[in-house]
């Protein structure tokens, strides 16, 4: 694992961090997809874990969440607005627009439906970490924020990845897989507005570099 902050860790993931689990404290933040069951367990099997939490419900980051839990004996939480997708009433990934090899292949990511024990909301807390509802990418979508230190655990808000090329770069979530583009451009501002010290996206590296995440957000689209 690697410490990214006081108390914040990413489970690691080789060769470099593409689908990303974090833990706050004794909080497990997502769940990856049901191919990093392997690494998932063997990074956490010391150490003592009280929730799972996601940042939302789709399946690279719902994966393992149901698994963890019944062996932990620990509840799950999400947004409000997810609650119906984790626990198998809506398809999880029923908003996106997709074909035939992504669906499959999403399939085979997705895991199992799980009851939502704890129901996430505006201002809830986690791990010290405030909720944020930042929809757009999903209607669930949620950033972790810790004021003390501006720690930001954003999911899918921005990735740090480019999926064509597998190289570190700050964008939007693919729109094919958002079903509200100008509301997830409308969370990024959100997250700008926070004023992050360090930027823990669902996907590639941490964002370190906040001047450059500032640039990419002047140079967003108006809604």
């Amino acid at each position: 694992m690697k410490q990214l902050a006081p108390g914040v860790e990413r489970l690691a993931q080789f060769p470099r961090p593409i689908i990303n689990v974090y833990l706050a404290e004794d909080v497990l933040i997502d769940a990856g997809t049901t191919w990093d069951r392997r690494r998932i367990f063997k990074q956490i099997k010391d150490r003592e874990l009280s929730m799972v939490a996601l940042t939302h419900v789709h399946p690279d980051h719902q994966g393992v969440a149901r698994d963890v839990c019944l062996e932990r004996d620990i509840p799950l939480a999400c947004h409000a607005d997810d609650v119906d997708a984790m626990e198998g009433r809506v398809p999880v990934s029923g908003e996106q627009i997709t074909n035939p090899i992504l669906k499959r292949l999403q399939s085979s990511w997705e895991g199992p439906p799980h009851k939502v024990s704890r129901i996430l909301n505006e201002g809830d807390e986690v791990a010290g970490f405030r909720v944020i509802h930042a929809p757009g990418h999903a209607r669930g979508e949620v950033i972790y924020f810790r004021e003390s230190d501006r720690v930001a655990i954003c999911g899918d808000v921005i990735r740090n990845l480019s999926y064509a090329t597998g190289l570190s770069g700050i964008d939007e979530p693919p729109e094919m897989f958002t079903y509200d583009p100008a509301e997830n451009r409308r969370s990024i501002r959100k997250l700008a507005e926070l004023n992050p010290s360090i930027i823990l996206p669902g996907h590639g590296p941490e964002v370190t570099d906040i001047g450059k995440f500032e640039k990419f957000v002047e140079a967003l689209p108006a809604d």
